[in-house]
């Protein structure tokens, strides 16, 4: 079993793996938010690194195909931004006071949330990209000098969350259309959220995606510059 787990390929096969079961079990059962591939597919992985005694470091170099697609991937997902092009430009005084909003208030809620808790500044730093595709928010959280593999966790976290539960409650509150319903999630749940707003319909997979590069962009600017004002 030693051998087999530091064997180069085993990171990949079991990442594989794990999808594709996850992903079997989502459909056969209906799609049901809580079994969201991604997020069994976590909790799988996980489950064997924590038993076999495989190091995250280790696990990370048998994946590196994997990190290296990650952009491409995201990038394809902003193809549906594409064919949404029109729809946006002509909502574009909307759509920049949702970005604005949504922005602002996921900001103050991980700032007010971590104070309130105690939290240390670096905890902080490594928090405040979590609503930003990783390929982005990974480059903000380097820049802000915050730990990388915490970022990497936050951000997974508030996207796997965001994906199954936010169309949930976006259904609760009574929010019906598609363009509301999938910029809502890309803000909050970036390429996650966005893989599974394209499942529910291309126009709310369009507007996803906006949300995920405009936000990615935003908090580019805006993070630094707030980072800077919070540790003076």
């Amino acid at each position: 079993m030693s051998t087999i787990i530091h064997l180069p390929v085993f990171g990949l096969a079991l990442t594989l793996s794990s999808y594709l079961l996850a992903l079997a079990v989502y459909e056969r059962l209906g799609r049901p938010g809580l079994l969201s591939p991604v997020l069994v597919t976590v909790v799988l992985v996980a489950t064997v690194l924590q038993v076999t005694g495989l190091s995250y470091a280790e696990y990370l170099e048998q994946v590196a195909i994997l990190t290296l697609l990650l952009g491409p991937a995201t990038v394809a997902l902003a193809l549906p931004l594409l064919r949404s092009g029109r729809a946006l430009a002509a909502s574009i005084p909307a759509v920049a006071l949702s970005l604005a909003v949504g922005g602002a208030v996921s900001i103050a809620v991980t700032v007010l949330a971590l104070r309130l808790l105690g939290a240390d500044d670096a905890v902080l730093l490594s928090a405040l990209p979590r609503s930003v595709t990783s390929p982005v928010g990974l480059s903000i959280a380097e820049v802000l000098g915050a730990s990388v593999p915490l970022a990497v966790i936050l951000t997974l976290i508030s996207g796997t969350l965001g994906a199954v539960l936010g169309p949930e409650l976006l259904s609760l509150v009574g929010v019906r259309d598609p363009r509301a319903r999938g910029f809502a999630i890309g803000m909050t749940s970036h390429g996650i959220g966005t893989s599974r707003a394209l499942a529910q319909s291309e126009v709310a997979g369009g507007w996803s995606s906006a949300a995920m590069v405009l936000n990615a962009l935003l908090m580019t600017v805006v993070l630094p510059l707030l980072a800077a004002a919070l540790l003076r």
